[in-house]
């Protein structure tokens, strides 16, 4: 008599497979019920208040008097202040083609609390295109992504790439400055070393190329670059399928000086004549510091260049200082702009 045939490492992987392929449709499905139905409550209650706009204050009644009746029914779920949000929800997101069933309502509550509906939306794609968790979503609204590249573009820009109506055409469209790097879990003192920060970003590796920006992939650690006898070592290679480029990033715990700058030029030059393919784009250079002089910056490097030094931090900043650095910003870009404008003319 045959033996019985053992279970295949082959079909016990497919089958697995199939079951957590199932659990995880269910539970977005489930979630995005959760989504529908609060968008539909948001919506009969603001036709209700509608039909009785002359009194101002039945949309008050109206949302109490629901809310005591519905959670002694269903709970805490429609209380009073899930019942307002729903209502605000609604008109924020009027049209029901437009909900998204890979947000749930945890991410839908963070978009609501934003007032700019172009900056509502910037959030919403992103988060979409990818994958964002709720938990990355409130990192990346808390860190202001969406003003740190309104510095560097004009919002039409920015908005128009996150449609996917345009591919980004320099790493100023894509990369942050400042960047947070507060997932690494590094104190702010001068006691820790660059391989301190190199090791952490490797251990956090998926965080980093989602604060670097969209479409990074990771290429090499300490990449040892051979000219002529001598040896160098670049930090981290990472290549941008949006640019279509290298990416070589220097990591500086010290406040950058030209000679960082002179470095980060030549590992770019190498990539650029020894790896770069043909039809690639030129490679780019980040230097990563902590504090940079943007006066030094500019005198040490050329003004068509694919170098940047940009700032990290390795803490999120209170409102009050977001909205300071966000002004200074500002104002660093309509300098540049400035300038600009006046080359433009003398030539």
């Amino acid at each position: 008599m045959n033996k019985p045939r053992l279970l295949s490492d082959l079909l016990l992987k497919d089958v697995r497979s199939i079951i957590t392929t199932a659990q995880n449709n269910a539970v977005r499905s489930v979630e995005f019920h959760r989504v529908e139905m609060y968008w539909k409550l948001g919506e009969r209650i603001f036709v209700e208040e509608q039909q009785e706009q002359e009194r101002a204050e039945y949309g008050t009644y109206l949302i109490a008097s629901l809310a005591q009746e519905l959670e002694r029914e269903f709970g805490s779920g429609f209380s009073k202040r899930q019942l307002e949000l729903s209502r605000q929800f609604y008109r924020c997101f009027p049209i029901a083609n437009t909900l998204c069933s890979q947000l749930n309502w945890f991410q839908y509550r963070l978009l609501i609390r934003i007032a700019d509906a172009g900056k509502r939306e910037y959030y919403q794609l992103e988060a979409m295109k990818n994958r964002w968790s709720g938990k990355e979503l409130e990192r990346q609204i808390n860190a202001q992504l969406y003003e740190r590249l309104l510095a560097s573009n004009d919002k039409a820009s920015v908005l128009a790439v996150a449609r996917g109506q345009r591919q980004p055409e320099t790493a100023r469209e894509i990369i942050k400055d400042p960047m947070y790097l507060e997932f690494l879990g590094l104190e702010a003192h001068a006691s820790y070393y660059e391989q301190d920060l190199e090791s952490s970003l490797i251990t956090h590796l998926q965080s980093f190329l989602l604060e670097l920006g969209n479409g990074f992939t990771f290429v090499a650690r300490q990449k040892r670059l051979l000219i002529e006898d001598d040896e160098f070592f670049a930090d981290l290679v990472v290549y941008n399928r949006l640019l279509r480029c290298f990416v070589v990033v220097e990591l500086k715990t010290s406040k950058m000086s030209h000679r960082d700058l002179g470095q980060l030029q030549m590992y770019v030059n190498y990539y650029d004549r020894y790896e770069k393919l043909p039809d690639e784009n030129p490679t780019i250079g980040i230097l990563l510091c902590p504090s940079r002089n943007q006066g030094v910056v500019e005198l040490t490097l050329p003004k068509e260049t694919t170098l940047q030094a940009t700032e990290y931090s390795l803490c999120l900043p209170d409102k009050e200082q977001l909205e300071e650095k966000l002004h200074e910003w500002i104002e660093e870009f309509e300098a540049q702009t400035d300038r600009m404008a006046g080359e433009k003319q003398d030539d």
